[in-house]
């Protein structure tokens, strides 16, 4: 679901690290497959599938009880869900054997070499040797990007250009370039000082670098993108009902944090989310948020987004990252010298301290990525239970029929992102940075501690 995508940008963030542009492809997959309908039933005899001639039940007419589809909508959702999935996998795959082909035919090796020509000072050879790196296994990598984009067109999810979208992946890498050009070089200078240690002392000196990252982001980044405005400029109205719900929560949030994202300048998606840190902290709203959803609707998804604001889910999430990324690199340490044991002669690198051992650590990377997705996706889903909780009980009693209002959300937020209706449980597992949709409407249908004589969870 593309609610809210601040552990997406956390993730991206860490890939800018190390300068993987196609992570960023994939971190957007994980949030896009992020609806479901309850399993394993065959077009044929799945309830949620109207026949050819059935049209969907509006709200009007009916509950929203469960997430529905009509036949064409199921087609496509499946269609470009299983093409999503597959470019997950081809994607990692590509990843890896490109840096195993610059290992194996020492590649790195080559650029390190003129890297070292150009000059001896270690922060030019820098210069030289990262943008050649990184430019190169992004370029192996663009085609799963072109052909994702050419799938999102085709399904009328995006409507930006090729130009725009060119410009957009320049920009891209651009900063991911600058970026690890500056973390490469301290990572050389953490290795050189304490070959045994690096791996600790570069943590405490990325750390700062990323959560600087993080709070400038809002300002400077996210605009180079997209074409960000005070929410009040357009719907006043929509942002004095933000402050009563914000106002109830007891944690109000300044008219001058809501913002407004022409998202609808490149695609047809909606999507809402919190980002920033301290004073750069916003809540930001899609136009096609509120174009193609009602008041009540669009209340209810800045309920959820409130949630994350109010329950300390950007700290939790970037302690989770911090630890996890020092783990990582404490791994990648070992690593890269058992595999410079074994490979070292051969890929024509002579030591943990050669600039061509950046590409073994960033195919460790990689690999660590992959192979921990379950985990962060698992910590990412309860914290998008939890902000579903709140989103639930903070517009209770400010919306009338709320639970229905939430439920119905949920189905049009499915329809437009053709969001899959029947997701295997592996993929489920491996990429969902939500619960599935189906459990979150019907949760939200069925949530109702109130009339039970129950006390809510989070908005007493």
């Amino acid at each position: 679901m593309r609610w809210c995508v601040f552990h997406h940008r956390f993730i991206c963030i860490l890939a800018l690290f190390f300068c993987f542009a196609a992570s960023h492809l994939r971190a957007q997959d994980v949030n896009r497959v992020d609806f479901s309908v309850p399993a394993a039933q065959s077009l044929q005899s799945n309830p949620n599938v109207p026949s050819s001639n059935q049209q969907p039940p509006s709200p009007t007419q009916a509950e929203t009880d469960q997430y529905r589809l009509s036949r064409e909508r199921y087609q496509k959702a499946v269609s470009y869900s299983r093409a999503g999935y597959t470019l997950y996998f081809i994607s990692y795959f590509v990843s890896v054997a490109v840096l195993l082909l610059i290992l194996r035919l020492g590649v790195a090796a080559k650029f390190r070499d003129i890297a070292e020509t150009v000059s001896e000072k270690k922060w030019i050879q820098c210069l030289v040797f990262v943008p050649l790196l990184i430019l190169l296994t992004d370029l192996f990598e663009l085609p799963v990007r072109i052909y994702w984009h050419a799938l999102s067109l085709r399904y009328q999810q995006s409507i930006q250009h090729w130009g725009s979208w060119l410009v957009d992946w320049a920009k891209e890498e651009a900063l991911s370039v600058g970026l690890a050009v500056l973390l490469v070089f301290i990572l050389s200078l953490a290795m050189r000082k304490s070959p045994r240690r690096w791996w600790f002392y570069f943590w405490l000196a990325a750390l700062p670098i990323l959560l600087f990252f993080f709070f400038i982001s809002p300002w400077f980044i996210d605009p180079l993108f997209n074409h960000f405005e005070p929410l009040e400029k357009e719907h006043p109205q929509l942002v004095s009902s933000i402050e009563t719900l914000t106002q109830r929560a007891g944690v109000p949030i300044p008219r001058d944090r809501m913002f407004l994202m022409k998202a609808s300048e490149k695609t047809n998606q909606i999507n809402a989310y919190v980002t920033g840190i301290g004073a750069s902290k916003r809540v930001v709203i899609w136009d096609n948020t509120i174009n193609k959803t009602s008041s009540d609707e669009a209340l209810f998804i800045l309920g959820h987004e409130l949630g994350h604001y109010v329950l300390g889910h950007i700290v939790t999430g970037f302690l989770f990252f911090a630890v996890s990324f020092l783990l990582a690199l404490y791994l990648m340490f070992r690593a890269l010298h058992w595999s410079l044991q074994r490979w070292g002669t051969d890929w024509k690198i002579q030591g943990p301290e050669d600039w061509a051992a950046i590409a073994v650590l960033l195919l460790w990377l990689e690999m660590l990525s992959f192979i921990s997705s379950p985990i962060v996706n698992g910590f990412s889903r309860m914290q998008e239970h939890a902000a579903d909780v709140y989103g639930l009980e903070v517009i209770h009693g400010l919306v009338p029929n709320s639970e229905e209002v939430a439920a119905h959300g949920f189905q049009v937020l499915g329809e437009l992102d053709l969001s899959d209706p029947n997701p295997p449980a592996f993929i489920t597992f491996w990429l969902y940075s939500h619960p599935p949709l189906a459990e979150r409407l019907v949760f939200a249908h069925t949530y109702d501690p109130w009339s039970k004589g129950e006390p809510p969870k989070y908005v007493k």
